[in-house]
Order: C-alpha cells, then structure tokens, then sequence
C-alpha cells in the first residue's frame, strides 16, 4: 500500500525531503499549540481544532484501529530515530489470519515406528506367510520386506516381486504399494538370483576368524579379490574361488553374482585382513559401518624417504588418471573425498638410503587410496612402480639389489564391532615373511653390507 506521503506515480525519483520536513514542522507545531492551549483551558469545553487533533492521537492509543484507519495512517511504519529521520521501520502488528500450522509445530514431531524382525520364518508347501504389523502403515511393500526379512536384501525383495513370488491379500503387487498394516503376506519359494561366474577352487586361505555372519581372511599378495566380467580364464584364482570352496553358497548376494560375500577390497599386491559377509544382514550392516567410519582399519607401509614429520593427515580428494586409466591421482579436479592419518614408527638409514616405516588409518576406502597419497607427498610406497617407486632398489655401495615384486603395504588391524552380536572384535594379522625380510635387509648399515659382500666374494 503506497504512504500518503509519497509522490504521484512518474515523479517519484525526485525528491520530497524538503516538502516532507516542512509538512513535518506545521504538523508539530499544530500538535504544540493544541497542547498549550489545553493546558489553558483545563476544566473548560475545547475549541473544535484542539479536539480534532487530541481526539486523533487518543484514537490510536485507547483502541484497536480498523482495517481502513491502519490503511489511511499507514499505520505498519513508523519514523526510526529522535531526530525524526525518514527512515522507515517496519513494526510487528497482531496476524491477520490465525496459523492453523501453529499446534503442529509447537508439537514434537513423533519417531516412526520400528519395524519388527521376523525370525525363523519357516515355509509351508513352499510359501511362507505372515502379517504386516500395524507400523508398516505408509510403508513401500519392498521397503517394508527388506526391513522386516533382515536375510534379504532390497535387490532380492524387488527380484521376487517381479517374478511374481510375493502375494498381498492374495494379489500379485507392485513394490510401490503403500501398507496400511494388517495385510497377508505370502512370499512363494526364494529369490533366483543369476548363477554365479566364478567356480569354487580348492585355494588354502588364512581365515583369522569365523562364525555363522561373517569371516576375516588373511589374503595374500598377488591375489585379486573378485574378478571382472570377462572370459573364465580370468575368473580364477581369487579370493571368491577360495571362499566358495571353503564357504560354499553361505555368503551374501548383495554385492551381486561376482562379488558374493565381498564387503570391500584389497588391492591385488597388497596383503592382510579382509572381511567376508556370509548372508545379507551382516553385509548390511558392515556396509554401514563403512559408510559411517565406524570400523578402524591400519596398514603398514615402508615408504621411499624420509618424512620430516613424526605424525600427520593427507586430506587430497582421489580421481581416475585421465591419460593412464589404470592410476589414480590427486592432481585433477572433481576427485572423491580422502583422509589418511599417518604416524612414523621408524626412520631407516641402511645400505640401501633411507626409509621411512609408518603406520597409516584411513577414514575412507578409495581405490589406491594409501599409494596415492603417499606419492602425492612425495614418499611412493616401496615396490609401488605404478606410483613412482622403483622397481630394483639398488644399493648405495654395491651390492645386491633389493626387487620387491609386490607393495611395501599390508592391512595390519581391523577392529570393529560384531554386526549382530555387538561384540569387539580386534583381529590382527603380522607381516608376512616376504616383507619381514626386505624391512631387515634396508635396515643393515652400508659399512656392514660392503663387509659382507667383499667376505662373500673372497
């Protein structure tokens, strides 16, 4: 709504302030004079002038005014300062209409409900039936199923609603349909996923632990984890062949027909503790706890160099190398998120230069995460050719030299809680022979090399 002290439409831009100041003044000193001359007058009838004007300002102050007389006194702004600046600030005056939202959000806003898990869930001719609780009102039917069947993943649940296995009051149904609680659930046999590429393959594996949810295998360097999709000559010998032969078909789907059981990877020349899913709970659950850094995992590495520092953190976000595909950098821009704490256990001198031991935690998983970072600060994991490390570490007075064939890193702790149990679990794997005999070999003095190496020639 425009002020009444505002100028006709098309002559706004030029000023008012020297007509506005004036009109202010005859304002105040009418108010004056009424004043004066009611203080002259008291007890005695007023004149009609000095009326109007004391009966205006009681009006605003003894009752609500109206709609019209807020309207026509602009009655929303008033002028800011002593000075009588024309500076307008805006007032808080009563809503016009009352917030039917009010209650609503003046309330706490209830937790939803808790879906039950429904256990031993036994068969009858093939289907197994069962009614949705009453918290399942407004739930997705496979929503609804993942939560309630911890053993069946989202995936499996939306396989077998597609292949029409899963009845509702006797209906075949979308995923999408929304509960209301109440309903009969009939489930028709189990989930036919693909069969799986890659064959069980009588391969020994150092198993630290295991029960009825879970493993945690010791790999070994110079085995790949899973496969890709590819011929089968290129499905063998990994950590899945062992763990089907060793495991049979008791490990999760969740990550799909090449990757049953696998949580998360190591790389193919890094060594050390892995752990296994055996069914979809327990993947879920470690999935999370991934997700959430909940697990604490530390490898050991023998770096290139010296590092000044005796601890600290690379926090340099990890993207695919655009030129060598198969290398990862932290040099272009658009890479994921990456932290790594490190912490110096040795400083080595030896006959074949120096060498630095260190401890490293990472937060996150990212592909080559712990090479990456350790190139980025100039310190390549020894053997680590992809990243910068020599492949033959020659020594500095004659000598041998040192030809590793596989990553200075190993995967050293894992401790986490049990999925379903809760119970810690501290779980640890020493080094392996191969990278306990380099550690010694770069930790012999130079003097003491060349000695043994002029003995071995006499």
């Amino acid at each position: 709504m425009p002020s009444k002290n505002m100028l006709p439409k098309g002559k706004r831009r030029q000023s008012v302030k020297e007509d506005y100041r004036k009109a202010r003044t005859l304002a105040n000193e009418k108010a004056d004079e009424a004043k004066a001359r009611a203080d002259e007058n008291f007890g005695e009838p007023l004149p009609e002038d000095v009326q109007e004007v004391l009966i205006d300002t009681a009006d605003m102050m003894e009752h609500e005014p109206t709609l019209e007389e807020r309207i026509a006194r602009n009655y929303w702004f008033t002028t800011k300062g002593a000075s009588g600046s024309k500076v307008a600030e805006e007032t808080q005056s009563d809503p016009r209409y009352p917030n039917k939202y009010e209650a609503l959000l003046a309330t706490e806003k209830p937790a939803p409900p808790e879906i039950q898990t429904i256990e031993d869930l036994e068969p009858e001719d093939g289907v197994r039936s069962f009614t949705a609780e009453a918290a399942a009102e407004g739930m997705r039917l496979d929503a609804y199923l993942a939560k309630a069947i911890p053993d069946i993943s989202r995936a499996r649940v939306t396989v077998m609603i597609e292949a029409g296995q899963v009845m509702v009051n006797g209906k075949n149904e979308k995923g999408k349909l929304k509960l209301t609680g109440g309903e009969l659930i009939e489930i028709e046999g189990e989930p036919r996923p693909e069969p799986l590429h890659a064959e069980p393959e009588d391969i020994p594996l150092d198993i630290v632990y295991e029960d009825k949810d879970l493993a945690v295998v010791n790999k070994t360097a110079g085995m790949m984890v899973h496969a890709g999709a590819g011929s089968t000559e290129q499905n063998r010998g990994t950590l899945v062949n062992a763990l089907l032969f060793h495991m049979g078909k008791n490990l999760s789907q969740v990550s799909g027909d090449l990757r049953p059981g696998i949580v998360h990877r190591l790389d193919k020349l890094t060594s050390g503790l892995i752990v296994v899913a055996k069914n979809d709970s327990a993947h879920r659950k470690l999935s999370e706890m991934f997700a959430a850094r909940s697990l604490r995992k530390v490898y050991l590495a023998l770096v290139h160099g010296w590092i000044a520092e005796d601890e600290g953190t690379i926090n340099l976000a990890i993207a695919r190398d655009v030129l060598r595909r198969t290398r990862m950098t932290t040099k272009r821009p658009g890479g994921r998120h990456a932290i790594s704490h490190w912490r110096v256990l040795e400083r080595i001198e030896g006959a074949y230069g120096k060498f630095t031991l260190v401890e490293v935690h990472i937060e996150t998983g990212r592909t080559h995460q712990i090479r990456v970072h350790m190139q980025a600060i100039g310190h390549p994991v020894m053997g680590d050719t992809l990243y910068g490390a020599p492949e033959h570490v020659k020594a500095i007075k004659g000598g041998e030299p040192i030809t590793l064939g596989r990553n200075f890193l190993h995967a050293a702790e894992l401790d986490f809680d049990h999925p379903k149990t809760g119970k810690p679990l501290e779980l640890r794997a020493s080094l392996p022979d191969e990278l306990g005999v380099v550690l010694e070999r770069v930790r012999v003095p130079a003097d003491a090399a060349t000695n043994a190496a002029a003995s071995a020639a006499n």
